[in-house]
């Protein structure tokens, strides 16, 4: 009765499926077979029997080629799990000028609506994603979409001919529904390698965005090293550097005053130690926002437990998997990326708890963490999410974020690596 029941579920699911695939795609051959019947009903006689169906398939075409190939893609993805990239060209920003001008990439524009409607069409017809999609659509109605029809119209067959008195009406009808019933657990499959196929991205598209990415990581990891450099000279110039300089005055004091004034000399001496003790904190502080040593002392595990430690919440670190050791960059960027996450907790969660999981996917590092703020984290621009995502976009690692209203909030950090 199980299989019976599993087996009902899995046509009935299929079926639906099928539908929604057949839909999808016979939607342009649809507005083709609308074109040529309002040309017919025309008639011949009328200068617009040719012009208006040419023009109504071109514009028909190109204005749902593209919504088309994203509903593909969705359905491909929901059902499948399998991701294909969309590789479309990205519109660049639009900067207005010192003469008042919009400069989109292209062409100065008087308004900014101007340069970014010509942007717009100027990079959609210079995406050879556009001509991909005008492809596919004129492909999957012959592939994926007679084959998806099979079960729809096997269902009909059934229902005009079962209706009917005569022998071969029937006959006709339960072969429809036979048809209809053995296809539809798999006629919508097919839709999945036609769109890998015929919708992923080229290789030189593919390489293309590769080169993008890598020269955006690039600028971003140039910005961020100068910003951290600027740190650290801010940090030693207003720091250590200005309590190296008074304990040098105060030591030279000491030297004329020690002959003629022992007790203000003993005075200064005990400045200058505590001064040189405050130094010593501070470039301390100072190395461990560079490198941790206990990250270089004890890896990246007990780092993140000692850090737990140091939060004013209840941390709790696990690790699922057997300990491993990855390259220091890896560690530094998963180690500080864990105390921006666990820093944000305190600051604009107000969480009173969190979790820590670092576990090994064969060759990633994946990094949870969790707490139980009240949410509604974003990433706005110079925000420390954005940075975070560019540090670990430099190791080709990714951020994936979910913080509803009211919590809770959980960040998931992937990273490629090799384990030593």
């Amino acid at each position: 009765m199980r299989r019976l029941g599993s087996w009902v579920a899995r046509v009935g699911v299929g079926f639906v499926r099928a539908c929604v695939v057949a839909v999808v795609s016979l939607l342009v051959p649809a507005v083709w077979a609308a074109a040529v019947a309002l040309g017919i009903w025309w008639g011949v006689g009328n200068p617009w029997s040719w012009v208006a169906p040419l023009v109504l398939v071109c514009g028909g075409t190109l204005a749902l080629s593209r919504p088309v190939c994203r509903m593909v893609r969705f359905l491909v993805a929901r059902w499948t799990a399998t991701v294909i990239p969309a590789g479309y060209r990205q519109a660049g920003v639009v900067t207005r000028m010192s003469t008042g001008y919009w400069w989109n990439g292209f062409s100065y524009e008087r308004t900014r609506r101007d340069a970014l409607l010509d942007q717009k069409w100027r990079v959609r017809w210079a995406d050879p994603a556009n001509w991909r999609d005008l492809r596919f659509t004129g492909i999957v109605p012959l592939t994926a979409g007679v084959v998806a029809a099979l079960p729809p119209a096997g269902v009909v067959a059934a229902v005009l001919g079962l209706g009917q008195p005569g022998l071969a009406a029937r006959l006709v009808g339960a072969f429809g529904l036979v048809v209809a019933v053995a296809l539809a657990p798999y006629a919508w499959r097919i839709v999945e390698p036609v769109a890998v196929r015929f919708l992923r991205p080229s290789a030189a598209m593919a390489l293309a965005d590769r080169v993008d990415e890598l020269t955006a990581q690039r600028a971003d990891a140039t910005v961020a090293q100068a910003a951290e450099i600027r740190r650290i000279e801010r940090d030693l110039h207003d720091g250590a550097q200005a309590r190296l300089v008074a304990l040098g005055l105060s030591l030279a004091t000491v030297e004329k005053l020690i002959g003629t004034d022992p007790e203000r000399a003993k005075a200064l001496m005990r400045d200058a130690r505590v001064g040189a003790i405050a130094s010593l904190a501070e470039l301390r502080e100072l190395i461990r926002g560079i490198s941790p040593p206990v990250l270089n002392e004890r890896g990246l595990v007990d780092a993140v437990r000692a850090l737990a430690l140091d939060i004013p919440l209840d941390v709790a670190v696990s690790v699922d998997g057997q300990l491993a050791t990855v390259d220091p960059p890896v560690e530094s960027a998963v180690y500080f990326g864990v105390a921006e996450l666990l820093a944000n907790a305190v600051r604009h969660a107000h969480a009173s708890r969190a979790r820590v999981c670092l576990a090994w996917d064969e060759d990633d590092l994946v990094v949870e963490v969790e707490d139980d703020g009240r949410g509604g984290a974003d990433e706005r621009a110079g925000g420390g999410l954005v940075g975070l995502r560019r540090r670990l976009a430099a190791f080709d690692g990714t951020l994936e974020i979910t913080s509803p209203p009211g919590g809770p909030t959980r960040v998931r950090m992937v990273l490629p690596c090799e384990l030593l």
